[in-house]
């Protein structure tokens, strides 16, 4: 529990992944209440368009800016969930050269495709949100809700995957003024953009044409910012949290991605697994053996004496949940060790849903060892 708290007190950034499903939000939502508790700035940005954040924060809704959230706390707590085409319409305003150069792009048809549907667009925004927040803004602590695993892959890979384009050769021919696409459509490929323009329509590559000579000019300034941004999710205060179930597929999902964090030189900072069956550990000295056999054998044993059929059955049920609790134990063995030494906390069942603040306070002292149901 120690250790969870001190990846909280001293992290700048902490992303939370892991399949869909887990509990990510909630365990997003609750690492920046904990940094709100310890009296830092904390914000709390979803990428995932579902409202589970706004939820689990008992709001109405968020959007793209920032939300102050009032609580007990001594610190602050915001929450914010990413709106891809308006963080897209800002950095266009950020590198253009003048206004008029940026309204060229942000009216133009080609455009406004791209900036909300374009595979990658999301993940590649969603970097660019975090960057804002953590090196522009004046946060102590932003955590990152990400979405399921291999979509935040994506995620991960999106400001080296933009660079990358940048940096390639077709970009460079596109962007040149004098042999690029204007020429080529001009003189060199004049029978394939018809050909393209009977399926996609000439409106669509006419606009196409218009964005890549809008752009000029724009593109060392998103260069630059990725490679910022790229940097920023190796740094050393900035920590990987694996949020996972203890089913045996989410288990699996979640030991991939630590592998795929390890390929890019991150090593995961802590794991949480919620949702567990209680182990309900016999005190200490008590004649009840722990073992599920022996426990089910008491209940046989019971069921012949008179009137005790009732307990049996708890006896009962309660070799089931043992029996439940160590085959969840056993599908974490080979998690656990390989995110060693990071800290892993189990979070038991829960008797109550996050819905607002007070539900989520209370998961909290559970995460953090404040209360009884992890360990």
């Amino acid at each position: 529990m120690i250790d969870l708290s001190r990846v909280v007190g001293q992290s700048h950034v902490v992303v939370c992944c892991g399949s869909g499903g887990v509990g990510k939000t909630t365990t997003a939502a609750l690492i920046a209440m904990e940094g709100a508790r310890e009296g830092r700035k904390a914000v709390v940005v979803t990428i995932d368009p579902a409202r589970r954040l706004a939820d689990a924060l008992g709001l109405e809704g968020l959007t793209n800016e920032p939300s102050k959230i009032e609580g007990d706390w001594s610190g602050e707590l915001w929450a914010l969930m990413l709106d891809t085409k308006a963080t897209f319409d800002g950095l266009v305003r950020r590198y253009s050269q003048d206004p008029e150069q940026a309204e060229r792009i942000l009216t133009n048809t080609f455009y406004k495709n791209i900036s909300g549907s374009l595979s990658g667009t999301q993940e590649y925004m969603a970097t660019e949100k975090l960057y804002e927040l953590a090196v522009e803004g004046d946060y102590d602590l932003v955590v990152v809700d990400t979405p399921p695993t291999r979509n935040a892959l994506d995620f991960l890979e999106a400001p080296k995957r933009l660079s990358h384009f940048l940096d390639h050769r077709l970009y460079r021919v596109l962007m040149l003024p004098t042999r690029g696409i204007v020429k080529a459509v001009n003189v060199a490929a004049q029978t394939l953009v018809r050909s393209l323009a009977k399926v996609v329509g000439a409106d669509v590559i006419s606009d196409a044409i218009a964005f890549f000579g809008a752009f000029e000019g724009m593109e060392q300034g998103f260069k630059e910012r990725a490679e910022r941004v790229d940097e920023l999710l190796v740094a050393d205060d900035t920590a990987f949290v694996l949020v996972a179930s203890p089913k045996s597929d989410t288990v699996i999902e979640a030991g991939y991605f630590a592998d795929k964090l390890k390929e890019h030189g991150i090593t995961v900072r802590g794991l949480i697994v919620n949702r567990m069956q209680p182990s309900f550990p016999s005190p200490e000295g008590a004649a009840v053996a722990s073992t599920p056999e022996a426990t089910r054998l008491r209940a046989a044993t019971l069921n012949n004496s008179i009137n005790s059929s009732a307990l049996a059955d708890h006896y009962t049920c309660l070799a089931d949940a043992r029996a439940l609790a160590r085959g969840e134990e056993s599908h974490l063995t080979g998690l656990t060790e390989r995110v060693a030494p990071a800290p892993v906390v189990r979070v038991s069942l829960q008797p109550f849903e996050v819905t607002d603040l007070g539900a989520l306070s209370g998961l909290g002292d559970v995460v953090f060892g404040r209360n009884a149901g992890a360990r």
